[in-house]
């Protein structure tokens, strides 16, 4: 692997919302919705259009081919919401999340607080985010469907 980490740009949405179906395909057969293909490329751009200001948005490329991501929100005085990590599933287990949670470590040294929601059922995430020092603070209120979300801090 020659992983590569580079800022989103919009010639990337289209790309970006593949890559994300099929990593999170287990997710989508687990609870029967999650990212999928038909994923709206134009929300996907518009988050990129925003990078600039407090969200940020990198690819990870490994000999140019997209092959996952990180989108979150610097939400000021060191606090940090990590939105997603995805990486396709021909790249997982394989230390590509160690790879973005380093990068992001380095990338945001001011970082005092990174905050994220997982969902409940996605056991690999859970121990993923626990190896990575982040704590399970709560949950979100279950939907009509029972489906609700872990939340998750890591605090230097």
């Amino acid at each position: 692997m020659n992983i590569e980490f580079r800022k989103s740009e919009i010639s990337d949405a289209e790309e970006i919302i593949l890559v994300k179906a099929n990593a999170f395909k287990e997710e989508v057969k687990m609870y029967g919705h999650g990212p999928n293909e038909k994923d709206s490329v134009e929300k996907e751009r518009a988050f990129i259009r925003n990078i600039d200001g407090n969200n940020f948005s990198y690819i990870l490329l490994d000999d140019g081919k997209i092959i996952g991501g990180i989108g979150g929100v610097d939400k000021g005085n060191g606090n940090f919401y990590l939105g997603c990590i995805y990486v396709a599933l021909e790249y997982q287990s394989k230390g590509v999340g160690s790879m973005i949670m380093k990068f992001l470590d380095d990338k945001f040294p001011n970082a005092i607080t990174w905050t994220l929601e997982t969902p409940y059922l996605s056991y690999r995430n859970h121990h993923f985010y626990e190896k990575h020092g982040f704590v399970k603070v709560g949950q979100t209120k279950p939907r009509d469907d029972g489906f609700f979300l872990f939340l998750y801090e890591r605090t230097r």
